[in-house]
Order: C-alpha cells, then sequence, then structure tokens
C-alpha cells in the first residue's frame, strides 16, 4: 500500500497577510522507489537513549512505530503514517569479544560497514548474500541470506538481541534469557519491536577460492545436485532468452588471495555488471522487441574468472541498477522442476526479460519466520528493471512457487496474504504469541504487516 504525500505548498507574500498552512510532512521514499509514505516524523538517533525516546514518544502520543535502515526491502514492510525511526546515524560497533569471536553492533550498521569492522579483528560471518547495501537490522528482520548447503542464512549467525517492546520496555534476549522471544525476533519482521542491538556469532576471517564461469543451462540442471554437494557456496543465473547461465562456485582455502586486480574488478563488476547491463535494461524498457538480442550481446559476461579473496569480497557485488525483485523459498528437492516451470512460462508466454533468474540454496533451520523454517532450501528470484510492469510475470512465478508450499521473502515483492501463509510456516503459532506479548496494542504495525501476518490477535 502506498501513503500519499501532503500537498507542498510555498507561500512568498509577507508575513502579515500570509495564510497559515499545515507544516507538509516528510517524505520517504525506499531504495528501490517503488514504496513511499509520508510519516508525521522522521527520528534519527544516534544513541539508544534517544531510540527508545523516539518510541516512548510515539506511545506518548498514540503513533504507530516504523524502523528504516537502508530502506532495501521492495514491499511496504517499512511504511508509516506514524513515526518513523531512521537507524542511519546508529552504526556503530559497540563490543567485541575475541575469546567467544562474537561482536555487539548498533542495528542500524550496514553490512558493508560491518564486514570492515570484521575484517579489521580477523573475524568474519560464515554465510552472507550479494547485497552488502542493507543494515544489519533490517537484513536479519526479512530472512535475508546468501547460499550454501550446509549453511543457514545471516539471522542463523545472531547470537543476541536487545530490543524495545511496544511498551517502551527493553529486553534481552538470547537462547538462554528469554528464549521464546529470541527464536521469534531474529526474523521478526519489525513486528515484535525495535531492534536496538545485535550480538553476532563470528569465525574466524577466511578466503574464498571464487570460480564463475557461464555454462549451459541444461548442463547446470542434469549435473545441480553434484554442484551443489560439491561446493560450500553455489548458484547459478539463467540468462532469459538464451541457453546459457552464469554460475558462481565459492568455496574456502588457505591459498593467499589474489583479487582480480583493479581493472579486471572494474570490468567485472562495473563495467559488465552495470554499465553494459544498464543500457541493456535501458534500452528494453524503451524498444522491448530489442532485448532478445541486448541479453545474448550486453548481459554481462567475461568468459571463466577465477580468483582468491577476502570472504565478504567475494560474497558481495555491487548493485548500481534499481530494480523490483520477488524470491521464493521451496523445498530443497524441489528446485529444479520449479526452475525449469519457470524458464518453460517465460519461453512460452513472450515475455520479454532482462534479469537474470538467481537460483541459490541454504540449510534448513529453527526460527519461526524464517523462509528455511524446518527444511532445506532452494530459492529462485525473479527481477525486473525499475519502472518496468512486474505484476503478470511475478504472479505467474507465484502460482508456480505456490504449489510447492513456497515461501516469500519478507522484504521482496509478493501477493500473499496471512491466510494463505500460515499454515506454510510450522512455527507460526509460535510467532503471533510472541507478537501479542511484545505488541499487543499493534504499535509496530503497518496495512503490509496487516497482510502478511495479520492485525494483532487477529
Amino acid at each position: 500500500m502506498l501513503y500519499h504525500y501532503a500537498r507542498m505548498t510555498t507561500d512568498t507574500r509577507p508575513k502579515a497577510t500570509a495564510r497559515r498552512y499545515p507544516r507538509p510532512r516528510p517524505r520517504w521514499r525506499n531504495w528501490a522507489r517503488n514504496q513511499e509514505c509520508a510519516p508525521v516524523a522522521v527520528d534519527r538517533p544516534a544513541s539508544e537513549d534517544q531510540l527508545l525516546e523516539s518510541v516512548r514518544k510515539a506511545i506518548d502520543r498514540d503513533q504507530r512505530v516504523k524502523v528504516v535502515g537502508s530502506g532495501h526491502s521492495f514491499t511496504g514492510i517499512a511504511l508509516t503514517d506514524g513515526r518513523l525511526i531512521s537507524l542511519e546515524n546508529y552504526q556503530r560497533v559497540l563490543e567485541t569479544d575475541r575469546e567467544k569471536m562474537q561482536v555487539r553492533v548498533q542495528a542500524g550498521i550496514r553490512l558493508s560497514r560491518l564486514y570492515e569492522e570484521l575484517a579489521v579483528r580477523n573475524l568474519a560471518v560464515p554465510n552472507v548474500g550479494d547485497i552488502a547495501y542493507q543494515s544489519i537490522s533490517g537484513a536479519i528482520s526479512t530472512a535475508t541470506h546468501g547460499t550454501g548447503k550446509d549453511l543457514g542464512g545471516l539471522a542463523t549467525q545472531v547470537a543476541a538481541l536487545r530490543l524495545i517492546a511496544g511498551d517502551g520496555a527493553v529486553i534481552d534476549c538470547s537462547a538462554d534469557t528469554a528464549p521464546d522471544i529470541f527464536s521469534a525476533a531474529r526474523v521478526g519482521l519489525g513486528a515484535l519491536g525495535v531492534i536496538s542491538t545485535v550480538t553476532l556469532q563470528c569465525v574466524p576471517a577466511f578466503s574464498l577460492r571464487a570460480v564463475e564461469m557461464p555454462m549451459r543451462v541444461d548442463q547446470v540442471l542434469e549435473d545441480l545436485d553434484s554442484l551443489v554437494s560439491a561446493n560450500e557456496h553455489f548458484e547459478f543465473f539463467w540468462v532469459p532468452h538464451t541457453g546459457w547461465a552464469l554460475t558462481k562456485q565459492n568455496n574456502r582455502t588457505d591459498e593467499p588471495a589474489t583479487g582480480r586486480g583493479r581493472w579486471k574488478e572494474f570490468r567485472d563488476d562495473v563495467l559488465y555488471s552495470n554499465v553494459a547491463f544498464g543500457i541493456a535494461c535501458r534500452i528494453g524498457r524503451w524498444r522491448p522487441t530489442l532485448v532478445p538480442w541486448l541479453v545474448r550481446n550486453l548481459v554481462p559476461g567475461s568468459g571463466p574468472v577465477e580468483y582468491v579473496d577476502r570472504s565478504d569480497h567475494v560474497f558481495a557485488s555491487p548493485r548500481l541498477i534499481r530494480f523490483y525483485e520477488m524470491e521464493y523459498e521451496i523445498p530443497i528437492d524441489a528446485g529444479k522442476e520449479a526452475f525449469t516451470r519457470v524458464r518453460d512460462y517465460v519461453q512460452r508466454s513472450g515475455i520479454l526479460l532482462t534479469f537474470p533468474i538467481e537460483v541459490r540454496f541454504t540449510a534448513a533451520d529453527d526460527i519461526p519466520l524464517s523462509t528455511a523454517s524446518g527444511r532445506a532450501s532452494c530459492y529462485i528470484a525473479v527481477h525486473v528493471y525499475e519502472g518496468t510492469h512486474y505484476q503478470q510475470y511475478f504472479e505467474a512465478v507465484e502460482d508456480i512457487m505456490d504449489d510447492y508450499g513456497g515461501r516469500p521473502h519478507w522484504g521482496k515483492l509478493h501477493f500473499q496474504t496471512a491466510e494463505t501463509l500460515a499454515q506454510r510456516y510450522p512455527q507460526w503459532d509460535a510467532f503471533q504469541k510472541a507478537r501479542a506479548k511484545l505488541d499487543p496494542k499493534g504499535r509496530f504495525s503497518n496495512p503490509y504487516l496487516d497482510r502478511v501476518i495479520g492485525p494483532v490477535g487477529g
């Protein structure tokens, strides 16, 4: 749901005769520029006391509260007409426990900054996604993940949380302290409270050997089980309207980091993956009939690439092109069949796509609203260039995913409701119980949450 902005007016007449207009509300828009709202106030706390003050102001004034990190969710999960709390000034590392290999950070720290802070401490997180712009709290709250058959998403690496509940109470939780709250809050959708700090369980810093190469997509499907099992991290991207997939195989190594060199890194990550691809997207939006030629000739690809680098440098890549995305989790054993059905749909539907379709894999976890809750998972993500109509395409893919009990990424576009989703999560009721306990008045709700997890107590 999109909230409408208040109308902006400028009165240049002398003050003595000027009419009084209501002060226009501040405007907020997400990264993809497909969601917007006009909150009654925007707070930018730099300390926990200021964060707590913002929540208590909302309580005193009977306002709803939403928190935004980097605004990288494509859904309306952060929208509010109440009080919006931006964590842009809340990005410090607070504590490092070298013996336990844990770090405690403010909830707004961007992943890119977090990785640099960890590297200085000779630490890393074992598995992360391919975008590093999100805040840590936003990433865990929406079940952001990377790829790796034996590894869970980012939320599984959380050792403790500190959050502010709907009555202003500050709660520390972990597997040993308030475990029911901790279990639900690791993927809390912003519905359980305002996360203040996150304690991450880290591992010693490590390097990855990255092998990136094009393969015929039919060959990828034929060898998929072995590719997934033989690599610590495997993913592939099918390039629509072609028979090719771009594959990434990343594995730990003790070899010294070589990197790709500045020129190759710039060529691969900027010129090919962003500049050339951006040109293809813009031309394709202007003249869709050119899309098949464009993806065959301008979609990024420099041939096989092999290098060794710091883990987060391998995992994350620059994303300079704005897009809209939907991603679904399904049982890992259904991945090959579901992807084949999506590919067949694209080929017979006549839809013209510039963005590849991404396929990744993770282990099961035990977090109530994690997309991987209770089952090893395959993820299929579909994208379109910003400003492109996506509903027909995304709805068709969602219909396929529904056949496998698919679970949508909470921060990416989808059309599900609480009624359709409740049966897909074995611990759905445990989450709702935690929500009723922490936010009985729906202080942290909004129309998106009311749609996908229902109103509090509903």
